[in-house]
């Protein structure tokens, strides 16, 4: 792994960090705080030793200064304050994000009208199965993803990467497209226009339906300026199991493997030219948009 991609690798970070600090608290709690006491112990013996003696001579001593010496004797360092302060916090966040929820912010429009720039979600991250952290290992089935689901995935070209789109097909699935209609399986998607949508960025309209994905609605753009047909699609792994043509494509979905398209289907960067996401690769289910500084009624749950 590249030093660009550990530190890119946030789920990671938290994990030595989480390590790091556990070890030091560990050692501190079963160690270092039991060395310390024990040299507090002797300091304060001798403490005592000697004012019983100087009180012996006749000599008036003052003990207040035995609680400060004991106080100081068992003051932690700081590295190890710090750090002790810090791994409940560090552990709480890592066990949240690997098992709960996982915050994400959306970087492009592949997904608009549903999700737009700026957008903070939460991913779920148990829906699809307990996953090890880092490793992204399944070790506890739950449920599997559905038609329709808004999904955030490990990009296949470059696992250090994070992508979300929405699952178009399942394992075994065929999905054609044709002239940016859908059919899943032999059953025709249905399409209810609705007004143009403005593009604020650029200034420009796409067409918009409320897309029913076999029970499952969302909006949907498309762009009349932009082809039917795929260009130039990369030579993906298991890519013969797709075909081309100037109408569009079809695909039948591995096993194992998903399909995945953005909401705006013109402007999309998707399973049609980089291939299927393969079951390790998917990090959870988007589900809910919890701010957007530039406009707050972008908040709430959406499909």
């Amino acid at each position: 792994m590249t030093l660009q991609a550990i530190l890119g690798n946030f789920a990671l970070i938290l994990f030595v960090l989480t390590l790091i600090t556990g070890v030091i608290w560990f050692m501190d709690v079963f160690h270092f705080a039991r060395q310390r006491r024990v040299k507090a112990d002797a300091a304060l013996a001798e403490f005592d030793a000697r004012h019983a003696r100087l009180r012996a001579d006749g000599i008036k001593t003052d003990d207040s200064g035995r609680s400060k010496l004991e106080a100081e004797l068992l003051r932690q360092p700081t590295w190890i304050e710090y750090s002790g302060s810090f791994f409940p916090v560090i552990a709480l966040v890592f066990f949240l994000r690997s098992f709960l929820y996982e915050p994400f912010k959306i970087p492009s429009s592949s997904m608009v009208p549903t999700l737009t720039i700026g957008d903070l979600i939460l991913v779920n991250k148990f829906t699809y199965g307990i996953r090890l952290p880092v490793l992204n290992k399944k070790v506890i089935e739950v449920n599997t993803p559905q038609r329709g689901d808004v999904m955030v995935f490990k990009y296949p070209k470059d696992p250090s990467l994070d992508y979300i789109k929405r699952v178009i097909g399942v394992p075994g699935d065929k999905v054609v497209y044709k002239n940016k209609r859908l059919i899943i399986n032999g059953k025709e998607a249905s399409y209810e226009p609705l007004p143009d949508y403005l593009d604020e960025e650029h200034l420009s309209y796409s067409k918009q339906y409320v897309e029913n994905l076999l029970g499952v609605k969302h909006r949907i753009l498309n762009d009349d300026r932009a082809p039917s047909y795929v260009q130039n699609p990369d030579p993906f792994p298991q890519h013969e199991l797709c075909s081309y043509n100037t109408e569009g494509f079809a695909c039948t979905v591995p096993a194992g493997h998903y399909f995945m398209m953005g909401d705006n289907r013109d402007n999309s960067l998707d399973s049609r030219y980089w291939g299927f996401v393969p079951d390790e690769n998917i990090v959870g289910k988007a589900f809910f948009v919890w701010m957007n500084l530039g406009n707050l009624k972008r908040i709430g749950s959406f499909q």
